[in-house]
């Protein structure tokens, strides 16, 4: 189960340059090529999420544009890091909008892709499989932006239905204090409203992906939870796990997908045990799963470990392809109307075993999630 950062960065270096001169895209432009453009945390605090989505949807592009592409048209990837920094990230949006991009690809960070998409909302840019994006991004009056992963009140909601069916009456909520962190503490305030369900005992901010917890966990200590809901980058979850297991806290710890299930087992080890926490894509060892042997057979020829984050990417990378290959078949030219046309129909995308609707309404995304344990030798357990 492990996570080499290091394999990551060389896939990604070894997969083609992540950034290539004007000119060169210039040159690429001139063919029957689309180009995206991506930002993403490639260092900072949420480096290995970054770096592993990124990796999944590059090795599906390179793969499909070694077979002459999606309908004839090879897909270009421009990432740019953001750092997880969000002005970082709309800088970049700018920057690719500026650059003539087909569409903004795999934003990472939902502050980030807040700011991202502010930036490209005056010139329409598509807005393509946000990674952790906010609620607000799921409103569909936004005509451009399309989801591959559910939002975070379909997490939520699944989340606080599981703690309902376990009787558990006290949840409390431990966050970051960031615009993730905030997102998720009113989507479990909001989905155990719409369960009818006991509001929060209690929650609790803390620095992003810091293991400055001690006073999360005395105050969480207090409110006594028999759950405590976790919406935090895997440094932040594991020390907060930790810390509170040491404060004597026997209850359970239930954690949004934004964590980084590998990252998070690096971190804590065997102590993962018991720990759950949301998926919201197929697991890399799902192999019986049409989708999941695909990406396996594909990742197989680099030098990158199997992770979820890796296999979002990789979905996400070839449902693009589809609206793509969709666009070219209907119009002859996959333009950005064409683009968005053949995306805004699909609202049931088999893509080999899992079921993509880029256009979900509230909650109905929630059958798509799957919550998971780790033992402490590192399996996954549904």
């Amino acid at each position: 189960m492990g996570f080499n950062r290091r394999q990551l960065i060389l896939g990604g270096v070894s997969a083609g340059a992540v950034v290539a001169s004007p000119a060169l895209w210039a040159q690429g432009r001139a063919g029957r090529k689309i180009v995206v453009g991506q930002s993403v945390p490639l260092t900072g605090a949420a480096d290995q999420i970054g770096l592993a989505y990124l990796n999944g949807a590059k090795i599906y592009f390179d793969a499909i544009n070694a077979k002459n592409g999606a309908g004839g048209y090879k897909i270009e990837v421009k990432a740019l890091d953001d750092g997880y920094v969000p002005a970082k990230a709309a800088g970049n949006a700018k920057q690719l909008i500026d650059e003539d991009v087909d569409a903004l690809f795999g934003f990472t960070g939902t502050a980030s892709c807040d700011a991202a998409f502010a930036a490209a909302k005056a010139s329409n840019t598509l807005f393509f499989a946000p990674f952790a994006a906010s609620d607000a991004l799921h409103d569909p009056s936004l005509s451009n932006v399309f989801h591959v992963r559910p939002a975070l009140a379909d997490e939520a909601y699944k989340i606080a239905r599981h703690c309902a069916t376990l009787n558990q009456d006290r949840i409390a909520v431990f966050a970051e204090d960031d615009a993730m962190g905030r997102g998720g503490l009113a989507a479990v305030n909001q989905a155990l409203v719409d369960l009818k369900r006991p509001a929060i005992v209690g929650s609790a901010l803390s620095p992003v992906n810091s293991d400055k917890v001690d006073a999360a966990v005395a105050s969480l200590m207090k409110a006594q939870p028999q759950a405590v809901i976790q919406v935090s980058l895997f440094n932040s979850s594991a020390a907060f796990i930790r810390k509170m297991r040491q404060a004597g806290y026997g209850g359970q710890f239930l954690n949004f997908s934004v964590v980084g299930i590998d990252p998070l087992f690096s971190a804590l080890g065997k102590e993962i045990g018991g720990v759950v926490i949301s998926q919201v894509v197929p697991s890399p060892r799902s192999t019986g799963m049409p989708i999941i042997k695909e990406y396996l057979d594909v990742l197989n020829q680099t030098d990158q470990t199997p992770s979820y984050e890796s296999v979002e990417g990789y979905i996400a990378a070839k449902t693009f392809a589809e609206g793509v290959r969709r666009s070219a078949a209907g119009s002859g030219k996959p333009d950005r109307a064409g683009l968005q046309k053949a995306f805004e129909a699909m609202t049931d995308y088999d893509v080999g075993g899992f079921r993509v609707n880029l256009r979900a309404k509230k909650y109905e995304s929630v059958r798509a999630i799957d919550l998971v344990t780790i033992t402490p030798d590192g399996k996954v357990v549904r």
